[in-house]
């Protein structure tokens, strides 16, 4: 006869003892614990299944429910004790293969557990990408953040638009989306607009869980998600395109009052990224997407601010668990531009596509509304910001002298995507005068916007905020005067003033 005490104590075992589960004992649990009458309790789940392709079993693909990692073996079979605290089984697409999409347009890589059987099959069947995937590209769109027909209709009609073009321009057909959170803002009925946007652009989307995507009211954290899973499928999960392997995790963690939330990498995720990155050679390009950045300037520029709803506490472990890898972290969250180097880590916190919360066309720090182009050659990965309605060469913005209230002697400007291997100069008569010297500031576009409690209309909390890339110079000479922009990959940027 099974122990019901034993049982309960079994809830805590290693994963390794997780997998020791047999069929009898399986069988046992299902008698005594009739799955109908006791919902609420857990019990383990046996699922087996197959990874193939072209009626071929791939073998060494990475197979979980967000607890335990498998691999295939040389048939292409896996073997995973789930549990009926689990929702997906998915699997880290390998690269060479497509990616699937939904039919709301966001990217297919699972599938639901079905929690009235004990045992159960998943199989995924995969399809070889028509060209190698080796270099491609992918747009990171953070805070789309709709609120109301009004902003919907933004999105819509301006902001989805220009990605369409984006993405045209690109002409690859091995790109992919990545919705970095708060996709909608608290009202997830729009969802269904989102999931518009998404579908016009007519490639798989991979989506993060934000703050203003979440279910609040609930308990605790882990009941948050599910009207973004009933949507998009896990919360935090991997894939792989060419050589970079790609992760997305839930760093929003609710506290289970009202809509108070902290950022946080609970046990249960690092445990899992844990066993993913095992299956990643070290010295590989790793692309982590959060909506939360890990951390920001923002807690040099306003020192006095709680940073726990504006970071990760526990981002610290995160670093030393990506240590060997050529890491990148993409967030959003902010509404500001900031570029990060920590080591081994680079972190881009995103300008959004709402900008300052659908209130007008730049982001509370100056940056353009918009979104991220990257480009991956190899494992060498390349980006740009794409400002809305913009060129993607427009990398800067000059403002004239007088114009900035704190140093109305000088020329200034706007460098939103600026990290310390850019290089900004300013030429008269074609002589090089030398380097802007850059300096903590507001954009001066940004205080004439939104300053004040009745600017702008539409979010009169909005505010200027101080950022690091605002740079200066005093002209000597007005006559044939350019600045020119040299960013980190050697490209050349330059307007005349």
């Amino acid at each position: 006869m099974f122990n019901r005490r034993d049982f309960i104590k079994s809830i805590g075992l290693t994963s390794a003892a997780w997998l020791s589960f047999g069929d009898s004992v399986l069988a046992e649990i299902q008698r005594e614990f009739p799955i109908q009458t006791l919902p609420t309790l857990f019990y383990p789940i046996r699922i087996k299944g197959k990874v193939s392709s072209a009626g071929k079993g791939l073998s060494g693909v990475a197979v979980s429910d967000g607890r335990l990692v498998v691999q295939t073996n040389a048939a292409g079979e896996f073997d995973l004790i789930s549990g009926s605290d689990r929702d997906f089984v998915f699997v880290s697409l390998p690269g060479g293969y497509e990616i699937k999409k939904q039919a709301n347009g966001s990217a297919s890589f699972f599938q639901a557990i079905d929690k009235s059987k004990t045992e159960q099959a998943l199989s995924f069947d995969l399809k070889k990408t028509t060209q190698s995937d080796a270099n491609h590209h992918f747009l990171l769109l953070s805070d789309t953040q709709i609120q109301d027909e009004f902003e919907a209709n933004q999105l819509l009609t301006v902001a989805a638009p220009d990605v369409v073009k984006t993405i045209a321009s690109l002409n690859d057909p091995n790109a992919f989306g990545i919705g970095c959170g708060d996709l909608v803002y608290d009202k997830l009925e729009l969802f269904k607009e989102y999931n518009q946007s998404i579908q016009m652009y007519d490639i798989p989307f991979f989506q993060v869980i934000g703050n203003h995507d979440m279910d609040f009211g609930v308990r605790s954290d882990a009941w948050t998600a599910g009207t973004f899973k009933g949507h998009f499928g896990p919360t935090y999960y991997s894939w792989n395109r060419g050589e970079i392997h790609y992760i997305v995790l839930d760093d929003v963690f609710y506290l289970g009052a009202g809509s108070r939330y902290i950022g946080h990498l609970p046990e249960d995720q690092l445990a899992w990224l844990e066993q993913d990155l095992k299956t990643v050679e070290k010295g590989k390009t790793v692309v982590i997407s959060l909506h939360i950045p890990t951390v920001t300037g923002n807690l040099q520029r306003y020192p006095k601010t709680d940073p726990l709803g504006g970071t990760v506490s526990n981002r610290e472990h995160l670093y030393r668990m990506l240590e060997g890898y050529q890491a990148h972290i993409l967030s959003g969250h902010t509404h500001f531009n900031d570029n990060m180097i920590n080591g081994h880590v680079y972190e881009h916190c995103h300008g959004t596509v709402c900008g300052a919360w659908w209130s007008g066309p730049i982001c509370h720090d100056g940056t353009p509304n918009g979104y991220a182009v990257y480009e991956a050659k190899g494992s060498e990965l390349r980006w740009k910001y794409k400002g809305t309605g913009m060129d993607i060469e427009d990398q800067f913005r000059i403002y004239p002298v007088g114009y900035h209230a704190d140093f109305p002697d000088q020329m200034s400007i706007n460098c939103w995507n600026y990290d310390p291997a850019w290089e900004i100069n300013w030429f008269e008569n074609g002589v090089k005068k030398g380097a802007a010297e850059k300096k903590l500031a507001v954009d001066p576009w940004s205080t004439e916007l939104h300053s004040g409690p009745n600017l702008p209309a539409r979010r009169s909390w909005v505010e200027p905020q101080l950022n690091d890339h605002m740079f200066f110079f005093k002209p000597e000479s007005k006559e044939n005067l350019v600045v020119e922009v040299k960013d980190r990959f050697g490209n050349v940027y330059s307007k005349k003033v």
